[in-house]
């Protein structure tokens, strides 16, 4: 029954499992909605509610979580494999909606952000053209279908016949590992956050082993210290690395190719770098906030079964990033304006986690901040006040 003007959920690990259904959801006209089997089961029922799913796709026996939710469930491991007549698969409008990710919400509830047929197309051939990707590339997947990186991996990729290789959850956190099932599997392309780099830089022995099929790394997410930059460089000399920059409501807005020669003579911050994606950007001046314009735009945030737009009167998506342009004609980024937090990548409104920790009983009032940490970037701490209860039973409420 799924087909346009429908959201069908995912709750399915990265995998082939995964890519067949976001494929068939999107033959059907249908909506892609995932889901996080490492999130808490409250969140995924608000975003099954919210988006409006009336079916949920598993792998096996759903969680207890879900029993609590009216909606049909279906198992993909007992679907008929069948091959569909061309003729009864809708046309695709290039306006109609491809997905809808969740992220952090700064008013304590995740919302839902839509994101275009168009706007993946857009963004897919920019990477084609600009990352000369084809299809001799075997691509690296590591990020969660919920995250806008996926994005890369699902759609990319078989855009040019390129190879799509799962990273093993096992596997990331084992930097050591990972930096052996790479070369193992002759990765060629990587999209993935900082954090992670560092990770293998510290730890993954990149030292004493070669990556030479490993022709380009992106990453994103969040900042990546410059010095842990210049050192996955020297360990990976012949690999070309790009800085690619953006939230998820417009994708990648900006990017920078590393000049390893630049980076090597001069420590501060890596700039965010040039237009990306045939993005229009304009810096509001009292503010210094960057505004977007472009084909890779979302439609809006999912509010009450609709797209809401989100952009003023001129048709600008407001970011919420500090920035600027230096003398090399490059944006450079400066921070939030909010409180939003990057840590491994994830954007996280404080005010999320504030209004968890003060439901939990015996808790009168909490706060939430960001500190700087080598591997996640930032790391999340809570300061609470409390009446009659302790950091065992509140970590457990948390979690």
């Amino acid at each position: 029954g799924a087909g346009p003007g429908s959201n069908v959920a995912l709750l399915l690990s990265r995998g082939l499992d995964a890519v067949v259904a976001v494929y068939g959801i999107l033959l059907a006209g249908a909506c892609y909605v995932p889901l996080n089997n490492q999130f808490p089961g409250v969140r995924n029922r608000y975003v099954l509610q919210n988006a409006g799913c009336r079916t949920v796709i598993v792998n096996g026996a759903p969680p207890t979580w879900l029993e609590a939710v009216e909606i049909e469930v279906v198992d993909i491991t007992s679907l008929p494999v069948l091959l569909p007549d061309d003729d009864r698969l809708p046309e695709c409008n290039p306006n109609d909606n491809a997905t809808i990710l969740y992220t952090s919400g700064s008013t304590g509830e995740p919302k839902g952000v839509v994101i275009s047929i168009r706007a993946i197309t857009a963004f897919t051939d920019w990477c084609m053209a600009v990352f000369s990707l084809d299809a001799n590339d075997r691509i690296a997947s590591l990020a969660p279908l919920s995250f806008d990186l996926s994005l890369f991996d699902l759609f990319a990729a078989p855009a040019v016949g390129a190879r799509t290789c799962f990273v093993p959850d096992e596997l990331k956190l084992a930097p050591t590992r990972l930096v052996a099932w790479l070369g193992r599997h002759a990765i060629s392309t990587w999209y993935t956050v900082p954090s992670m780099l560092i990770m293998l830089v510290l730890k993954g022995g990149l030292d004493q082993k070669s990556l030479p099929q490993l022709r380009r790394v992106l990453f994103a997410g969040e900042v990546f210290p410059t010095s842990q930059l210049q050192r996955l460089s020297e360990l990976l000399p012949d690999t070309e690395l790009f800085n690619l920059f953006g939230p998820t409501e417009t994708n990648v807005c900006l990017y920078w190719p590393v000049d390893r020669a630049r980076l090597a003579r001069d420590a501060s911050p890596i700039p965010a770098g040039m237009p990306a994606c045939d993005a229009e950007l304009a810096i509001d001046p009292e503010q210094g906030e960057l505004l977007v314009k472009g084909p890779c735009l979302m439609t809006g945030y999912w509010y009450a079964g609709n797209a809401k737009p989100v952009l003023d009167s001129g048709g600008w998506y407001h970011t919420g990033d500090r920035v600027s342009v230096n003398t090399a004609g490059e944006y450079e980024f400066h921070g939030r304006l909010d409180r939003m937090i990057k840590s491994s990548g994830y954007r996280v409104e404080p005010a999320e986690i504030e209004q968890v920790l003060r439901a939990a009983p015996g808790v009168t009032q909490a706060a939430v901040i960001g500190i700087p940490d080598t591997l996640s970037g930032t790391r999340i701490a809570a300061a609470v006040a409390v009446e009659g209860t302790d950091r065992v039973a509140l970590q457990r409420h948390a979690r």
